[in-house]
């Protein structure tokens, strides 16, 4: 299908965010007072269990961040290619059964019925108040009664390909653990199996067959059900809280690469150089910290979105105003969240700076930023790195807080936040609609729970005073 790219400025920040990435793990696979501490995080069982499960949310985020415009069908021959205005990503055209599958309105998970009465004409011809059948899920029952069973069949049918791929997966990794210690497969098997290796792959493997189950087995009842119902306007929520993920991983990430470069600057800046300079940075992180986040966010939220009202013809799409409210919200985050790492680099730089190694530097005559580049940045990465981790997921949730008092995402945009929003009025239903918030509480707590769990066992192995405790 010819396709027209369009790179969001999201887009093109987490495509520079990978490379970065790339970058930094290349560089410190050739150090090793950078490759030892990952080394020990690769060494362990929480540490590695919580890679895989953070994998899946970065694979959805990525199929969600390659945007195209499809080529128009309906065209004359020989007429200037014209492409649709709808710009979609991979994952919109993945998830294409789902998206395109739209009720009336509510249904509850796994429902063969809308969750609201409407009038229904009989055979006979008579009308009456009743719970009319859904277009799509469950549509393939003649007898809505024998849906369990159905369930519970079409659940096990999908465990058969996560079991191929599992598989494939396994025999790759003990196939190339056996090439990398001169073992045939199955020693490389019978240690892996056996929990013998430096790296637990055995737990890695569990957890990916854990995870493979869930994904296949939720894929082939999403096929033929609403697996997590639908919303007012029968928008299936499963899709939803897919799309979600990479707008909780842009909040996450992009922050932090605007934030990054003035914390780590700064910071070193104030405690080694000290004097006026150490007494203008904490001025200006005081003056910032003094300001309440809350505010200077909504203030800053309400000017993007007067400049967008008058400036509307600047935007071909809604996904691109959304993008650039999503962008405005990164900025901010990252303009109040530096001061805290700034501050913490600033204390360590203090006490670096009089060590003798420097002390030595600066009698030879090297130069100050020579110091700072060879002696003091590599000494204080592992606050970097530390901070880095934790701070993801309060951005997470930051995020939800956010789009709850409606100064967050646009309105149009997927996000957990969002969802959270919109089950307000939900739950004042009677019957209560839950399934929109247990939805997002289901993905967003997965997904903090893991970058939390991770962030321990990075701070243990990358934090010098905890390398001897555990």
């Amino acid at each position: 299908m010819p396709v027209m790219p369009v790179v969001l400025w999201t887009d093109a920040l987490v495509f520079l965010l990978v490379a970065l990435g790339i970058g930094f793990g290349v560089y410190a696979s050739r150090h090793e007072h950078l490759r030892a501490p990952w080394r020990r995080v690769a060494r362990s069982r929480v540490g590695v269990a919580t890679l895989v499960v953070l994998s899946f949310y970065v694979i959805v985020g990525l199929l969600d961040t390659v945007h195209f415009r499809a080529r128009l069908t309906d065209q004359a021959p020989g007429a200037q290619t014209q492409y649709a205005p709808e710009i979609l990503s991979l994952l919109d055209l993945w998830l294409a059964p789902l998206r395109e599958r739209q009720e009336k309105t509510y249904s509850a998970p796994f429902a063969t019925h809308l969750f609201v009465k409407e009038a229904v004409t009989r055979s006979d011809g008579t009308v009456v108040r009743d719970y009319p059948r859904l277009a799509y899920g469950g549509s393939h029952l003649e007898d809505p009664d024998r849906k369990g069973m159905d369930i519970l069949l079409t659940a096990l049918i999908g465990l058969v390909p996560g079991l191929v791929v599992w598989t494939l997966l396994s025999a790759g990794l003990i196939a190339l653990h056996a090439r990398r210690r001169g073992q045939s497969f199955a020693e490389a098997r019978a240690a892996i199996a056996g929990g013998r290796t430096a790296v637990p792959w055995r737990v890695v493997l569990v957890t990916l067959a854990l995870m493979l189950a869930i994904a296949f087995a939720i894929g082939a009842l999403a096929l033929k059900y609403h697996v997590l119902g639908t919303d007012k306007v029968g928008e299936d929520v499963f899709y939803q809280a897919l799309k979600s993920v990479r707008t909780g991983l842009v909040i996450g990430t992009l922050t932090t690469l605007v934030m990054l470069p003035a914390a780590i600057l700064l910071g070193i800046m104030a405690g080694y150089f000290r004097g006026w300079v150490d007494d203008i940075i904490q001025y200006l992180y005081t003056t910032l910290n003094s300001i309440p986040g809350v505010l200077l966010i909504a203030a800053a939220i309400l000017m993007l979105q007067v400049y967008m009202s008058n400036n509307a013809e600047q935007f071909e799409s809604l996904v691109e105003r959304a993008d650039l409210r999503l962008l405005f919200l990164c900025l901010i985050l990252g303009v109040t969240s530096w001061t805290g790492l700034c501050r913490l680099l600033r204390g360590d730089a203090l006490k670096l700076r009089e060590s003798d190694y420097v002390q030595a530097a600066v009698a030879l005559g090297v130069g100050h930023f020579s110091i700072i580049g060879r002696h003091i940045l590599p000494n204080v990465l592992h606050i970097v790195m530390i901070t880095l981790v934790l701070d993801f997921s309060g951005l997470v949730l930051a995020e939800a807080v956010l789009s709850y008092v409606n100064i967050g995402v646009d309105p149009t945009m997927n996000s957990w936040g969002n969802m959270i929003n919109s089950a307000r009025l939900e739950l004042a239903r009677d019957p209560v609609v839950w399934w929109s918030l247990a939805a997002a509480f289901l993905f967003m707590f997965t997904l903090v729970l893991s970058a939390n769990l991770l962030a321990d066992v990075v701070r243990d192995a990358f934090d010098p005073r905890l390398r001897g405790v555990r």
